[in-house]
């Protein structure tokens, strides 16, 4: 059967045993007879090699040629809004995925016959891809002009054993490090030294909450814990600050600045403070048009992976239209996993784990092998529940080095092209969304959720909840240095808005509903994926389901 699009291509290549550099599928696309190009290039691979390049294409195809770089490709995709908007239905063999624009999370993305009303800007522009020796890679698609960094990498570099005192140096790891972001905004005395001092005085201190309470008058008592020890403050109802209590987390530092009762025994608060982002945090930028995806919660394995969707993404990515897509950052949840909720096997398509990320890997063999992949885990990988979780061991990395992808640690922070995006899973957005306020936090709008963590400059604060964390000498959940974009997944929702200019995504996943999901009451934004112009840091959202 002939090869007439470069998802057929892809998929052909993947079911061998390799992925493909876009170029390279193009120049099979662009063959006089793609089935036989794809079988000489396969042949002329050496034994070692995992992906399909450009040059071995044009070894292969020899004497019988390749159409121009202005000829199209039969791809059997064109630049024309997709219709289809049916999970189930078959890929369309015309149309490319819908797009859609905005930010702010409030407005949902449209339907597709509202979008193809206002239209639908392309990402990129127009660029001249025309090439005097045939088709070669675009010059903007240089992996040379790229720079990629990841930092907060804990991967290889656990200290904690679950001891005691483990625990005590990663609070102490916690307070030291915030409260150092507090201390310029209040004039802060340690607990035992505010005890000292005489009734009636103005004092601030900065600690851990270690209990906030209710009072019989309406009133709330906020327990603060520094290194010297523990010191109560009271929040009068009158005060105008139940907005900011309703806003606290158990463990999270805050500051507390007001007056001294009369006996010193209390602190009747004035004001509260989070650590918070700067309302004036400028943001980086690549100095050239380049984009990221930012997608997560894939969850391979299960009976609910919508592989269609995923195919149609990845199909995609191999066109003109995602030319400017080089990097793809992952924010977890590559697997469905084993065990994770009650009577999860019956909702599995593969019941082993590593079957599982072997299935993962061939969908990986989709993607241009030439695009730089950042992956963090989440709670259904096979790694520890206990956060910050360290990238996969090494059996399951060589399963998955078909495609030279970064594993690191949840959470990192990945520096693309000057552009300082926070990866975390984002397990702690339930136990935010459960604790405050529907309008403060819901898994209708994650986003909102995401912008807690952003204010408490950490990403899991709670302690002692459904988010389990690891005793590390170094607290590697505290947001040390403010990102440029905040990406999250674990919620199955898409949720995008910015909060003191940084961009927050919480970018759905690629699971339909399951069983599980229905008894509590989760409806999945399933087929999107998220697209960050990383030269102006607006963002696209494009439906592929």
């Amino acid at each position: 059967m002939p090869l007439e699009s470069n998802a057929r291509i892809v998929k052909e290549l993947a079911r061998r045993g390799y992925n493909a550099e876009r170029e390279a599928v193009t120049l099979l696309a662009s063959a006089p007879d793609s089935a036989t190009a794809l079988e000489r290039a396969v042949d002329r691979a050496p034994d070692d090699a995992l992906r399909i390049t450009a040059e071995q294409v044009r070894a292969a195809v020899g004497s019988d040629g390749v159409a121009d770089s202005e000829t199209p490709a039969r791809s059997g995709v064109d630049s024309g809004p997709s219709t289809d908007s049916t999970p189930d239905a078959d890929p369309p063999t015309g149309g490319s995925p819908v797009e859609t624009e905005g930010s702010g999370g409030t407005d949902r993305v449209a339907s597709t016959d509202e979008r193809s009303d206002r239209g639908s800007a392309e990402p990129g522009g127009e660029r001249d891809r025309s090439r005097e020796d045939g088709p070669s890679r675009s010059p903007d698609r240089d992996p040379e002009l790229r720079e990629l960094e990841v930092g907060n990498d804990m991967t290889g570099r656990s200290t904690g054993t679950g001891e005691y005192a483990d625990f005590v140096r990663t609070f102490r790891d916690r307070y030291e490090r915030l409260s150092k972001i507090l201390r310029g905004r209040v004039n802060h005395r340690p607990a035992e030294a505010i005890a000292d001092m005489p009734g009636g005085s103005d004092a601030a201190m900065i600690g851990l909450v270690n209990d906030v309470r209710s009072t019989k008058s309406g009133h709330w008592l906020v327990e603060l814990e520094d290194t010297t020890g523990t010191f109560p403050a009271l929040v009068m109802k009158d005060k105008g600050l139940a907005d900011v209590v309703d806003e606290i987390l158990m463990d999270e530092c805050v500051a507390v600045e007001g007056t001294l009762a009369d006996d010193s025994g209390i602190l009747f608060a004035d004001s509260l403070h989070f650590p918070d982002v700067p309302r004036t945090h400028r943001t980086g930028a690549a100095d050239r048009h380049v984009q990221a995806a930012l997608i997560s919660d894939v969850h391979v394995g299960s009976d609910e992976f919508m592989a269609e969707a995923w195919h149609r993404f990845t199909d995609w990515l191999h066109t003109p239209e995602a030319e400017a897509v080089e990097y793809i950052l992952l924010a977890g949840d590559m697997v469905e996993g084993v065990g994770v909720y009650p009577d999860q096997d019956e909702e599995l398509e593969i019941v082993d784990i590593y079957d599982q990320y072997e299935a993962f890997s061939e969908h990986l063999k989709e993607v241009p092998a030439d695009t730089e992949i950042v992956m963090i885990p989440g709670n259904h990988d096979a790694v520890r529940l206990a956060e910050p979780q360290p990238g996969f061991n090494d059996e399951i990395r060589d399963i998955l080095d078909v495609h030279d992808a970064q594993v690191v640690s949840n959470p990192a922070t990945v520096s693309v092209e000057g552009v300082d995006v926070l990866m975390y899973h984002g397990v702690s957005l339930d136990e935010v969304i459960a604790e405050l306020p529907e309008e403060k936090a819901s898994y209708d709008e994650p986003h909102k959720a995401m912008y807690q963590l952003l204010k408490k400059r950490h990403v899991a604060p709670q302690f002692g909840g459904h988010t389990r964390v690891a005793p590390e000498e170094r607290d590697y959940l505290v947001i040390q240095d403010v990102p440029d974009v905040f990406h999250t997944g674990h919620v199955h929702k898409l949720g995008w808005g910015k909060y003191h200019n940084v961009l927050a995504v919480n970018s759905g996943c690629w699971q339909a509903q399951t069983d599980f999901q229905k008894s509590v009451n989760i409806d999945p934004d399933a087929g999107y994926a998220p697209i960050l112009d990383l030269d102006t840091l607006e963002m696209t959202v494009r439906k592929f389901a």
